[in-house]
């Protein structure tokens, strides 16, 4: 083979492409050629490739990606432009901030498989809740929470007013009421971060969460009054329909200009995407473009019925994403794979 074709193999152009970059990105050019791995480097340059272009990224985070201290990578993506809207679970949403301020009190499992039932029982007599391998604990971070949050809600609730629950986080992140019991750097924090550039956050179904639960034992207790007090998710399609509507537009590499970057599946996924749609086919809004760009790194494996284990190409059928967007899928574990995309798109 001539030095020219050399040149043009696949590992040869990543390796070019990695050279002005850090030592993750050029061990990724090096390392990652095949199946999974040359999948995350496609979708890595196909990240790069659409921020370049003046495109937008919403990144999607499902199950309990700020427990696994995703914000040391995400929020330094955030914090260089590089995301520009969240769709998260109300999980992720409060977990970033129990981190925030117990970090030193949570607890590690290494052994976690082998727990039997009455280890599991001694966790709850604790007050340990456990996320896999990592214990959450209730009183140093979600009562603590709960009653910075609270004086939120009923001060709201007073005042007829409502919020989005992230807005509620956003204000107390503002007050500065935190501050003084961070137990991690704050750089670290995906929150801190979106709070600082003002970043739009959908959280759908944010009343299946720890704080959502409070909320609604406050409001059956009487302690809040309106339950409308947290506005809804019906509010946020509306909420997130607005900011697609008013940054979408065709990039001259002739996609959208908003692309998905979605981490797990489940309802953090499956309701940003369908805004397009809903656009198009609902509210006739037919000159809305499409996603630019789509990848979803999750460890469920392609299955029958499931939105999780959908393959992208069925979302083409329900008018989410066209033929020609660029799309991925990396089975694998998001803890991996997403910080080293972020290397890549960060240059590190």
């Amino acid at each position: 083979m001539s030095a020219k074709s050399r040149k043009n193999l696949p590992e040869a152009r990543n390796a070019a492409l990695a050279r002005s970059k850090g030592p993750v990105s050029r061990f990724i050019a090096r390392h990652y050629r095949h199946f999974n791995a040359a999948t995350l480097l496609d979708a890595a340059k196909g990240y790069e490739g659409h921020v370049k272009a003046g495109g937008k990224m919403l990144v999607t985070l499902a199950g309990a990606m700020s427990t696994a201290e995703l914000g040391i990578s995400l929020a330094e993506m955030i914090r260089r432009g590089k995301v520009h809207a969240i769709v998260c679970t109300g999980a992720n949403l409060e977990e970033d901030v129990f981190n925030l301020v117990a970090h030193d009190y949570y607890e590690r499992v290494p052994d976690y498989r082998n727990l039997t039932a009455e280890d599991e029982a001694a966790l709850l007599g604790r007050h340990m809740n456990r996320v896999t391998d990592t214990c959450i604990p209730e009183m140093e971070a979600m009562r603590r929470i709960e009653g910075i949050v609270l004086e939120e809600w009923i001060a709201a609730d007073r005042a007829t007013e409502s919020f989005f629950p992230h807005e509620f986080i956003y204000k107390v992140l503002r007050s500065g009421k935190l501050k003084k019991l961070h137990q991690v750097d704050p750089g670290n924090s995906w929150l801190i971060a979106a709070c600082e550039k003002d970043l739009p956050i959908v959280v759908p179904g944010w009343e299946d969460s720890t704080l959502g639960n409070m909320f609604a034992a406050h409001v059956i207790s009487g302690v809040i009054k309106n339950v409308h007090t947290v506005r809804s998710g019906i509010e946020y399609m509306g909420y997130l329909a607005h900011w697609y509507s008013k940054s979408a537009k065709p990039l001259k590499t002739g996609e959208g200009s908003i692309g998905f970057f979605q981490i797990g599946g489940g309802i953090a996924g499956d309701f940003p995407i369908c805004v397009v749609p809903m656009l198009h086919q609902d509210l006739m809004r037919t000159g809305i473009p499409l996603w630019g760009y789509f990848c979803q790194v999750s460890d469920s494996t392609t299955s029958y019925g499931s939105y999780s284990g959908a393959v992208p190409n069925e979302k083409i059928t329900w008018g989410k994403l066209g033929a020609s967007t660029p799309k991925f899928i990396i089975e694998s574990d998001a803890t991996i794979v997403a910080p080293l995309i972020f290397a890549w798109v960060l240059g590190d």
